[in-house]
């Protein structure tokens, strides 16, 4: 249906296709509503709009597809994954792993950061390892990230930096090997050592060495590639002793 280019020119919100009919079935009448005009007073073309309509196409259609998920959603969550991952609007979790609401339990920020004095992720990690016993957890990156790119440079962005210190840190450890590279496989390779310093500290979470020695709880570190949708997973197989070594120093008791 084409969107009038003046506002003031649309009909009333009241005149809508998401009225009852006449025979007052209102059910009929949601089962019909597709695209109005006007949504809560706004223009259809409102990004806002367009995403709140969309959420009763979306119920919908799950309903019909899933018609018990919502009532199993409404008496719990039992999730076997934590996901760690970055902010960016392109990296939706439950799309990219192909999952519905409630298989997945996740922690967002910018550049997927992972540092054990953020009592933020970290009470997502306690709560998902401890409570919600997940059996895996993700860190994953992607690639042509804003956050890498921004740690890469030296401009001054105010707050950011402070977020950004970690990966500044990381592009510092490793500057003479970032050097050799282009542009293009610079940043990738940064979003690589990152989500291997994620792993690694979540390797050093007591809570994280607890899980993974009793219950088997599995961590996995990822790459997401932004323009082919496709997920990589990277090599962080340890060698025995030195898991043996961090249990022995990482590892709390009561």
């Amino acid at each position: 249906m084409a969107t009038p280019s003046d506002p003031q020119s649309a009909p009333p919100a009241e005149e809508t296709t998401n009225q009852p009919q006449e025979n007052g079935n209102q059910e009929n009448s949601d089962e019909e509503f597709s695209m109005p005009l006007i949504t809560n007073g706004r223009p259809f073309e409102d990004a806002y709009a367009k995403a709140f309509n969309n959420n009763s196409l979306w119920r919908r259609s799950l309903a019909e597809t899933e018609p018990e998920l919502f009532e199993s959603l409404g008496k719990g969550q039992s999730p076997q994954i934590l996901w760690i991952g970055c902010a960016d609007s392109r990296c939706p979790e439950t799309t990219i792993l192909g999952l519905q609401p409630g298989e997945i339990f996740c922690h967002r920020n910018i550049a997927n950061i992972l540092v054990n004095t953020d009592i933020n992720s970290l009470s997502v990690i306690q709560y998902a390892v401890q409570y919600l016993k997940v059996k895996h957890i993700i860190i994953c990156g992607h690639t042509s990230c804003g956050g890498i790119a921004a740690a890469l440079g030296n401009k001054k962005l105010g707050l950011i930096d402070t977020w950004l210190m970690p990966l500044r840190a990381l592009r510092q450890e490793n500057l003479s090997l970032l050097d050799t590279l282009n542009e293009t496989d610079k940043g990738v390779k940064l979003v690589e050592l990152n989500v291997r310093a994620g792993v690694k500290v979540l390797h050093t979470n007591p809570i994280v060495i607890d899980a993974m020695s009793e219950r088997g709880l599995q961590v996995h570190g990822l790459i997401y590639n932004v323009g082919t949708g496709e997920l990589r997973e990277l090599d962080i197989e340890e060698e025995e002793e030195i898991v043996k070594s961090r249990i022995v120093s990482f590892k709390t008791e009561d």
